[in-house]
């Protein structure tokens, strides 16, 4: 025996599932983060300067994160008036 406007209810929840899922489906293909980890296995960091100022301030803080062992630059990106650089730090010699 079923309740009287149980299959309603399910109607009625069906287009906040399909919304849902096209959200997560969206979110997902959309992504465009950087690797978290090189073929070396080395990490990936991601540092952000304005795009008009001094790009300097992104190198500055890549050295400082990788506390003098250099680093090697991944990827850049100008973007919304910011300016992107992905990096990994060299292993210490």
């Amino acid at each position: 025996m079923t309740r009287p406007g149980s299959s309603l209810f399910r109607l009625r929840r069906l287009p906040f599932a399909a919304c849902a899922l096209t959200l997560i489906a969206g979110l997902a293909a959309c992504s465009s983060g950087p690797p978290l980890f090189l073929s070396d296995g080395r990490p990936t960091i991601q540092v952000q300067c304005p795009a008009s100022g001094d790009r300097d301030s992104c190198a500055q803080q890549a050295r400082a994160r990788c506390a003098g062992a250099g680093y090697d630059t991944v990827a850049t990106s100008t973007d919304n008036g910011n300016y992107t650089l992905v990096f990994a730090c060299r292993k210490a010699q």
